[in-house]
């Protein structure tokens, strides 16, 4: 049995930076996934915060992108191979929006972090969550279109309630 979630965090991150790509080349590219792979893994540990909780969805699937692709008028699906479409059903709906949530809040994303700190996956690990928490200014070129609250929103919308009660915040707080 799966117990760890990198299926989902590699599926959401790859489907965040096709839907929100980097402005620049290469080192923008690496920037942006890596911006993308914090707020992700972020996500995903508070969404799945037990290694049961992460087999379940290695066994279940997370539900895939088809709800993410039809908000963000993504091309069609009918236009896809079998091997896109693959790494699309690894695609957490909710864990990119609440990735969504972290990348255009940054106090929100402080929380976030926070609240996984004592969690089973950061046990005995330290975990620096630095690009996502304390961007720098090639960070924010890098992941202009993914850290962009109005490009972003109704991603974030989608889930956004359910993070908020998750980490026990008020929409005054991230407001």
């Amino acid at each position: 049995m799966q117990a760890d979630l990198s299926p989902v965090i590699a599926a959401t991150t790859h489907w965040l930076t096709r839907a929100f790509p980097p402005s620049g080349g290469a080192l923008a590219a690496a920037l942006c996934e890596v911006q993308a792979r914090q707020a992700v893994t972020v996500a995903a540990w508070l969404r799945y915060p037990t290694a049961m909780d992460a087999a379940l969805v290695g066994m279940a699937g997370p539900g895939g992108s088809a709800r993410l692709d039809w908000v963000t008028g993504a091309d069609s699906a009918d236009d896809r191979d079998a091997a896109e479409h693959a790494w699309r059903s690894w695609v957490d709906e909710v864990v990119t929006s609440w990735a969504a949530c972290l990348l255009t809040d940054p106090d929100l994303a402080e929380l976030a972090v926070a609240g996984i700190a004592e969690g089973e996956h950061t046990t005995g690990t330290p975990t620096v969550f630095r690009r996502l928490l304390a961007p720098d200014a090639t960070d924010r070129h890098a992941a202009a279109l993914l850290r962009h609250p109005d490009l972003l929103a109704s991603v974030a919308g989608l889930h956004r309630g359910e993070l908020l009660d998750r980490l026990g915040s008020d929409e005054a707080l991230v407001a």
